[in-house]
């Protein structure tokens, strides 16, 4: 019996992914903690265009992901649901040089169009938009850059996770486990960032909306996603 007992700890040690919880799904413990899914693994229910219809062919949907599909310009898709106080989390893998995003308080303002903050995914050896910091994977695209001293990202073909957290004004970007940005929406350093952005003459002022949807970002390149899932915050 202890011999069984030993080589059943080694496994698990040796081989954590036998072992490792099923993609697309949630522990006990995450649903008692108000987490919910956005992507059952299996259908685009819960997504839709920006305009409002179905999810098209340029996006699809195996192995449990949703992906872009190469040269099928398929458009951003977004969820039905709109979040104000929330955490985030996915996990995304990029070809090399892709470029996309996940943007949140997503909405239409009355100048400037449909808009969100962009949490960047890019890839940041190859791609081609990497001249400005605040453009850099996991920035918040064109305001703030974020924590390249922190900032561990694995390279294309390869899973990352990042996680969003909204609080009142504040926001904070994961990457991997690690939190690498953080701001409040509506202080200086936020206004300040806006101000020398392309969004700096919006209507309402840019990410001070209350709420607004969940974005994915279909840029051109191959991206795909798993794993998405929020938890409502209580204030």
């Amino acid at each position: 019996m202890k011999r069984v007992i030993f080589f059943l700890f080694a496994a698990i040690f040796v081989f954590p992914e036998t072992f490792s919880q099923p993609s697309n799904t949630l522990t006990p413990k995450e649903k008692k903690q108000g987490w919910i899914l956005l992507f059952d693994g299996k259908s685009s229910k819960g997504w839709t265009t920006t305009s409002g219809k179905p999810v098209p062919d340029g996006w699809e949907i195996s192995n449990g992901c949703i992906s872009t599909r190469k040269g099928m310009k398929g458009g951003d898709i977004i969820t039905v649901d709109q979040y104000s106080d929330f955490e985030l989390s996915l996990d995304y893998k990029i070809e090399t040089a892709c470029n996309s995003g996940v943007k949140y308080f997503f909405t239409r303002y009355e100048t400037g169009g449909n808009l969100g903050l962009e949490f960047q995914i890019i890839d940041d050896k190859a791609g081609e938009d990497t001249k400005q910091a605040n453009h850099l994977c996991g920035s918040l695209y064109d305001v703030l850059p974020p924590d390249e001293a922190r900032k561990k990202t694995n390279p294309p073909g390869e899973w990352n996770n990042i996680r969003i957290v909204s609080t009142g004004k504040k926001v904070e970007h994961w990457m991997n486990s690690t939190k690498i940005l953080e701001f409040t929406r509506g202080d200086k350093t936020y206004t300040d960032g806006v101000s020398k952005s392309k969004f700096s003459k919006t209507v309402p002022a840019f990410g001070m909306v209350k709420k607004g949807n969940i974005l994915l970002q279909e840029h051109g390149g191959v991206v795909s996603f798993t794993n998405i899932k929020i938890r409502v915050i209580n204030k």
